[in-house]
């Protein structure tokens, strides 16, 4: 009777002390760690691996140290040219000190996806649509600054933010679509007055450089009957310049007078 009351009791000492083992142990991913708490006050990060945890003295909380992707919500953005925009991101962020993220803030998700939300309307709100739509890569370093900066007291690293999406009203759409085509009207008829203009200047020194010599001018006349003459198709009439009929009888008048001087 005796030994049996003995042995019930060791093996119920056996089963607690296997339970009170199974519970102390905790094993974490090497991506993980495990805030410990001791009597309600912070004792330390352990992790990864085996861990011991005192059961009832001590309780722990695991953080995950993986990037996290975090996709931010359409957001009404109201320009600083007074335009409607809805704009939707997503954002890459880990937490880089687990202490910190359990013990400053409640719910470091939640948080940081309330503060991007604020931080997208509030950075956008101070540029141009114009901007918004050509810039991304320089609002996205701007926005990821800020963000980082406010999460750093949460030991969360903003590694990254990416604008998704700019969306516009068809009003809108139908505005820029026309001074998209204005702008390209625009530089037709620049590039076309800066053509003339070229051309203009080249004929002028062409036109400086015939008058300086006496028979560029017949020369080149005689170069353009001959390139006319080459199509048979058609009757040209070609005026014949006074210059070249003066030359012509001022040559026709000297051999005449060598003729009677001999």
């Amino acid at each position: 009777m005796y030994f049996d009351l003995g042995f019930g009791f060791g093996g119920l000492l056996l089963i607690a002390a296997i339970f009170f083992l199974a519970s102390a142990i905790r094993v974490l991913r090497e991506y993980e760690r495990g805030v410990v708490f001791q009597l309600g006050r912070f004792w330390g990060v352990k992790g990864p691996g085996l861990i011991i945890v005192i059961p009832v003295l001590q309780q722990m909380v695991r953080v995950d140290l993986r990037t996290i992707v975090l996709d931010v919500p359409t957001q009404d953005v109201i320009s600083r040219d007074n335009v409607s925009v809805k704009v939707n991101a997503v954002i890459y962020f880990r937490v880089v000190e687990p202490d910190k993220a359990i013990i400053q803030v409640a719910n470091f998700f939640e948080a940081t996806s309330q503060l991007a939300q604020t931080t997208l309307r509030a950075v956008l709100g101070k540029h141009e649509l114009d901007d918004m739509l050509a810039e991304r890569e320089r609002l996205n370093m701007d926005i990821q600054q800020v963000l980082d900066q406010q999460t750093d007291a949460w030991g969360i690293k903003v590694a990254n933010v990416e604008i998704k999406h700019v969306d516009l009203d068809e009003s809108m759409v139908r505005a820029i679509a026309r001074q998209a085509e204005a702008e390209r009207e625009r530089r037709a008829k620049v590039i076309h007055a800066e053509g003339e203009l070229q051309a203009s200047e080249k004929l002028m020194q062409a036109a400086n450089v015939l008058a300086q010599q006496s028979g560029a001018m017949q020369l080149r006349y005689m170069q353009t009957l001959s390139a006319i003459t080459g199509d048979k198709s058609n009757t040209i009439v070609f005026p014949l310049p006074i210059d070249l009929l003066t030359g012509l009888v001022d040559r026709a008048g000297t051999g005449q007078d060598r003729q009677r001087g001999q």
